[in-house]
């Protein structure tokens, strides 16, 4: 079966799910192109579709008390996200913020349904600060809680909302909590520490008396700790161990909570009761397909939960997990002071499917999933790799494409991707490597490619591509390296640090020239990238000593670049200089921007026309 490019882009995706007051569960589905908010009442019931834009929702959010919902958009990429309310009953949408000129970062709903929060840089773009606005007035009506000096976002209100939860972020991997005293306007900091340290997934406890986070707090890898609010003592709950415990959810009223481990890219979910401040009674393993999954969403009365289910070969889609019933609260806490244990749940942890995004009629058995590799790099590293193979390969005879993932500071796991399935399906095997600097593995290797040491990250592509060139089934001489924003920094480095390794190279939002990048990127976030990449003031030479503009005489491959217009993070110029100079020395370059996008392809009709360009790009030159 011969299945064309625009299929294969056409497989739909549902996710980001929120559980109702009633039990409907909203989530976030592409059918039209761009991910809108749809409903269903129940498992695989016909949905129903709830916004009509052209532009894609960021993220939609149930009312605790009513049926209403507040969801954000942005314009074309620019990510100035807008935040709206919706009416369930009567379809209404209503702007809550209106301020197109400053980004707005959703800080929840209040436990009354009353009230919303959020974090915005509308006073100076550079920096986020707190406000808090009744449910529905207007973004002039919203009250400026407390002025900020960084990169703040939410955590989500107390129990009682009386306070919330500030996140300031000074790099990727270095944050500090505090609370926000809603009444007096006080900021206490919660996490005082000199060393680097991440605190993320933080929510609050069931008294409001303590936070329930992930930290990498004196250990390589993140786990799963309680701090205690008085005393600002962490206590551990869930070791780190081997691998990270990468994010929990918790229902605060029930003390119900699911966590997730990453496991070589691989999601390990346990679910479980808190049985005192540290101690959790585990409920059966959840059933569910595809080995990732995320971004949990409790019923009323958390008695079961949605989540977001991928794989590479099971395309994403909204899986509700059934746990029984909890304890009262009065009950828990007498049980607590009493000393008492319940035992485990006999409930199955089974789940059912509630969404149905299609495979765009092509079948499931075809999807190819990948084989978790290591190869070792120049100083005896291992670098993680998933390396997927066409069905029927022909020995020495099968074109790779190396899939550089972004970030840095991310993780290539193993999701669905319609456009890798596509380049199986044409017989490219396809090679995801996790090269150092990726998260995932622990804080030492995180921190591998910082600064000084970036080129040693392009290093890693070298042994990945060397490791490739001794396949029995790959054809050396068509190795092609492809990525996105800091992959597509990878793709230019290593077009000009090993430009007779490659086939071709296609880069997307990539950054060429890091002087012009932190000089050109959005204010709010020169500061952290700075932190990863070295700054203008003391690295400036070191910066363009690595920069791909720099070295461009040195292209021998062809070149595919995609860039959006509106790119707050990788501004449009990096895609037009790097093409530009590249042209300059006979190199065939390809340059495709997008006026109505922005740090990548957000729109299925702008991903089918690249992405057919680019395939006919790879057939002329592969």
């Amino acid at each position: 079966m011969t299945v064309d490019l625009e299929r294969y882009l056409n497989v739909r995706a549902a996710y980001g799910a929120s559980i109702g007051p009633d039990g409907t569960l909203a989530f976030l589905m592409d059918t039209t192109g761009t991910a809108q908010v749809w409903t269903v009442d129940g498992p695989e019931t016909w949905p129903r579709q709830r916004t009509f834009f052209e532009e894609s929702v960021g993220f939609a959010s149930w009312s605790p008390e009513r049926p209403e919902l507040v969801f954000s958009m942005d314009e074309g990429g620019n990510e100035r996200a807008q935040l709206f309310r919706l009416d369930a009953d009567s379809g209404a949408i209503n702007p809550l913020t209106a301020r197109p000129e400053a980004k707005h970062r959703w800080g929840g709903w209040s436990n009354d349904g009353d009230r919303i929060a959020f974090a915005a840089n509308r006073r100076e773009r550079s920096v986020f600060d707190v406000y808090v606005q009744g449910r529905a007035e207007s973004g002039d009506d919203a009250d400026l809680i407390h002025q900020g000096d960084g990169w703040l976002s939410l955590g989500g209100w107390s129990p009682e909302d009386d306070r919330l939860l500030v996140v300031e972020s000074h790099t990727s991997f270095d944050q500090d909590l505090y609370s926000l005293d809603l009444d007096s306007g006080e900021l206490t900091h919660l996490t005082p520490h000199e060393d680097e340290v991440r605190y993320h997934s933080a929510n609050w406890g069931p008294d409001g008396e303590a936070l329930y986070l992930v930290t990498d707090r004196d250990a390589d890898t993140l786990y799963l700790a309680r701090l205690d609010l008085e005393t600002r003592d962490l206590e551990t709950v869930v070791e780190g161990g081997d691998w990270n415990v990468d994010g929990v959810s918790l229902d605060e009223d029930s003390g119900r909570l699911a966590y997730s481990r990453n496991v070589d890219g691989y999601t390990e979910l346990t679910v479980g009761t808190l049985d005192g401040p540290t101690d959790i009674d585990r409920l059966p393993t959840p059933d569910l397909p595809g080995g990732l999954a995320g971004g949990v969403s409790w019923s009323e009365d958390a008695d079961r939960f949605a989540v977001t289910v991928t794989g590479r070969a099971e395309n994403t889609n909204v899986y509700v997990v059934e746990i029984g019933e909890v304890l009262s609260e009065a009950k828990n806490l007498e049980e607590s002071e009493r000393g008492a244990k319940r035992p485990a749940s006999t409930e199955s942890g089974e789940s059912e499917r509630w969404t149905r995004a299609s495979t765009a009629g092509i079948p499931r058995d075809s999807f190819v999933e990948p084989e978790l590799i290591h190869y070792e790099s120049f100083d005896g590293i291992e670098v993680p790799a998933y390396f997927s193979l066409p069905h029927d390969p022909e020995p020495g005879e099968t074109p790779v494409i190396v899939d550089v993932h972004g970030g840095p500071e991310s993780q290539r796991r193993p999701s669905f991707s319609g456009l890798t399935q596509y380049f199986l399906s044409r017989g490219y095997a396809v090679f995801e490597p996790n090269v150092r600097g990726s998260t995932g593995y622990g804080k030492e290797y995180t921190h591998l490619d910082d600064v000084r040491k970036r080129m040693d990250s392009v290093k890693d592509l070298k042994a990945g591509a060397d490791w490739l060139a001794g396949h029995e089934f790959v054809d050396e001489d068509r190795i092609v390296v492809k990525g996105g924003s800091y992959g597509g920094f990878m793709v230019l480095a290593a077009l000009t640090e090993y430009p007779d390794m490659w086939a071709a190279g296609v880069d997307t939002v990539g950054i060429a020239n890091f002087v012009t990048f932190l000089e050109n990127t959005g204010s709010w976030r020169r500061k952290l990238r700075e932190a990863e990449y070295g700054s203008l003031e003391d690295d400036r030479d070191f910066l363009e000593s690595i920069s791909p503009i720099n070295h461009a005489d040195r292209i021998r491959a062809p070149l595919f670049i995609i860039h959006g217009a509106n790119d707050p993070r990788v501004p449009v110029g990096e895609a037009e200089q790097i093409a530009a100079a590249a042209r300059d020395h006979g190199v065939p370059v390809e340059l495709r921007i997008y006026e109505d996008e922005g740090h990548g392809l957000s729109k299925r009709e702008n991903r089918i026309d690249a992405y057919t360009d680019v395939v006919a790009f790879l057939d002329e030159h592969v």
